[in-house]
């Protein structure tokens, strides 16, 4: 999988290449990541990247030109390095919300570029003219796309089989089967008079199967019951499923 960042600060993105799961992902060659600040392709003497908004207002826009020429540097890359370019996508507040879901449609793509604007906003220009797609993660507002980008790119990593110490790991995590994560216990069985539940004692695998099932689906009616609908407009409950959630 491959990641190629548009960014007036890549110096951030170490966060994710030098540490944790991510890093030794980028370590043992799954993932490759290639910044691209838009200042090393300006042609004044001051690098600049942004002006003034036309129609006056507070902040500074981030201009066409620089942009631009990043990302034509971007797939030029691309063609001599014989990448099939995926998706230009812009890290903007009024993007699609990043799921679980489009998180696996990336990594499907193979590739990737990811556009961090800063400042008040980009001219929308640039983002009529080459952006594919828009991608949110919530809302509210941060000072640049830096950070969505980061975690968009962690949730995408762990999906590539071999990125986890174990790949079943990814297949459990919250979201994966549209419910909620079950609640999960380790050493010591007792902590300050509080036990780990008895079915995780018992070693009967069907037994805590269903346990873990019936708090998954518990936990997502109280904090996400949101989650309940979707999942049941996909087809994702079982019967068995459907009579628990009646007794709750």
């Amino acid at each position: 999988m491959r990641f190629d960042v548009v960014t007036l600060f890549p110096e951030m993105f170490s966060a994710l290449t030098q540490w944790g799961v991510t890093g030794r992902a980028c370590e043992k060659g799954l993932v490759s990541v290639k910044l691209w600040n838009p200042r090393d392709y300006c042609s004044d003497p001051r690098k600049t990247v942004d002006d003034r908004a036309y129609g006056g207002g507070p902040g500074m826009v981030m201009m066409v030109r620089p942009l631009e020429d990043t990302v034509s540097a971007l797939k030029a890359s691309h063609q001599a390095e014989h990448i099939q370019s995926g998706p230009i996508c812009l890290l903007a507040p009024q993007g699609e919300r990043f799921s679980q879901k489009i998180a696996t449609d990336i990594l499907h793509y193979g590739n990737i570029s990811f556009i961090c604007g800063r400042y008040e906003a980009i001219d929308q220009r640039f983002a009529d003219r080459n952006v594919d797609l828009q991608l949110s993660i919530g809302d509210f507002v941060v000072s640049g796309g830096e950070l969505p980008a980061m975690a968009m790119m962690d949730s995408v990593i762990r999906l590539i089989p071999g990125a986890l110490g174990d790949d079943d790991s990814a297949v459990q995590d919250s979201f994966m089967n549209g419910l909620l994560d079950h609640p999960h216990y380790t050493r010591p069985e007792i902590y300050e008079n509080l036990s780990v539940p008895d079915v995780l004692l018992g070693g009967h695998h069907a037994k805590i199967m269903d346990w873990r099932r019936q708090k998954s689906l518990e936990l997502t009616l109280r904090l996400r019951p949101d989650l309940i609908e979707s999942a049941r407009t996909k087809g994702l409950l079982t019967q068995e499923d459907e009579q628990f959630l009646r007794t709750l």
